[in-house]
């Protein structure tokens, strides 16, 4: 039977950081701008005054203090509130394949593998920067892989969903080393503007190397016990941007061409479902919550993931339990667990178990259950 390891992560981290207070500044003074602007209307009760936002408002309601993004000043600006990011010609690389190759190129060396050993390339994220021709054939051109890649979008849970598929490959036989990429753009498709969610996210990528373990040569490797995917139809998370806006003449401006969410009914439908997931795969191996070192959970909200990890741990969970990385990166999407993983596998010895759990739009989720060997 072949068994499939992690062999190395990387993780590019953006230059450009964003702590609250200045977010917070600058989403008040767009404010000001549009309540003095419409400021008869609002006399009239024609409209509601815009309410400012604050740093304690953000952090009580998501434990996020900062963000890297690959553009600060055009967040910043009230004239824009949104990054500024230069087109690329066709000749250049995209923004996406250059944060993917850096992480990438971390995650080799940490596997100790050559770039030209990788069979399968696969781009998994909440959002890609152009239809086609995939990113995942770029980055296999860049980087000198063989085989194939291709793109894959499961919002916050791309980066699980793309483990089973590459862990698949590995034991089918058809591949022996995969390479898994997650460029997370965040911030372009973030509504600054959007006081219950202008804090929300943040930018970053992530990679992972997966290799059948017989020919697997890294110190650290981590054994997949078991996968497990689940999906259920929900508009409670959605973002409306596609090649059809055009087409049925729709504003491709519109505020619904960006992230919007219903938070409270994400909170209260995705949190029992992604604490049922993970107990019962856990069950399916024959192990249980007390089984478990680690918890590295999706990034995008203290409060949720302090629930999940209560519920499948039994007790409350320490923060070396259930590490959080969200405190100043943010929420990353797909990026978020494996930045945990990245950053919080520490201490662990062989024979210890972990858990890779991301969550999201879809509703979606993944369960990656891993025991360092």
């Amino acid at each position: 039977m072949t068994h499939v390891v992690i062999t190395g992560t990387g993780l590019y981290t953006p230059e450009h950081a964003i702590d609250n207070a200045s977010l917070v500044t600058a989403f008040n003074m767009w404010v000001d701008s549009q309540n003095a602007q419409y400021a008869d209307a609002i006399a009239r009760g024609e409209r509601e005054p815009l309410s400012h936002s604050s740093s304690e408002f953000i952090e009580k309601a998501s434990g996020i203090k900062s963000r890297y993004v690959l553009n600060a000043s055009g967040i910043l600006d009230p004239m824009r509130m949104r990054p500024k990011l230069p087109a690329r010609s066709n000749d250049e690389t995209s923004i996406q394949c250059d944060m993917a190759t850096q992480a990438a190129q971390q995650a080799l060396s940490a596997a100790n593998v050559d770039a030209t050993d990788i069979e399968l390339v696969i781009v998994a994220c909440s959002n890609l920067e152009r239809a086609y021709p995939a990113v995942a054939v770029e980055v296999q051109q860049v980087l000198g892989t063989s085989g194939y890649g291709f793109d894959m979008n499961v919002a916050c849970s791309s980066a699980t969903f793309a483990l089973e598929t590459a862990a698949n490959a590995i034991k089918s036989g058809s591949v022996k080393r995969a390479l898994i990429v997650n460029p997370e753009i965040c911030s372009a498709h973030l509504n600054f503007t959007d006081r219950d969610s202008h804090f929300i996210f943040g930018d970053a990528c992530t990679a992972m190397v997966l290799e059948s373990s017989d020919c697997a040569v890294a110190d650290e490797q981590y054994e997949l016990l078991g996968t497990r995917l689940v999906t259920k139809f929900s508009n409670a998370i959605r973002n409306n941007a596609g090649f059809l806006n055009r087409v049925t003449d729709s504003d491709p401006l519109a505020l619904d061409k960006l992230f919007v969410q219903e938070g409270r009914r994400v909170f209260r439908e995705v949190c029992p479902m992604v604490a049922q997931l993970i107990s019962n795969h856990l069950a399916s191996l024959e192990l249980s919550g007390s089984d478990l070192k680690r918890m590295w959970l999706h990034q995008a909200n203290q409060h949720m993931n302090d629930l999940i990890a209560r519920k499948v741990l039994g007790t409350e969970p320490s923060k070396s339990q259930a590490p959080i990385i969200l405190d100043r990166y943010a929420n990353t999407s797909s990026a978020g667990s494996i930045i945990a993983f990245h950053l919080h596998r520490e201490q662990l010895e062989s024979g210890d178990i972990g858990v890779i759990c991301s969550f999201g739009a879809g509703y979606s989720a993944g369960s990656i259950v891993v025991r360092r060997k």
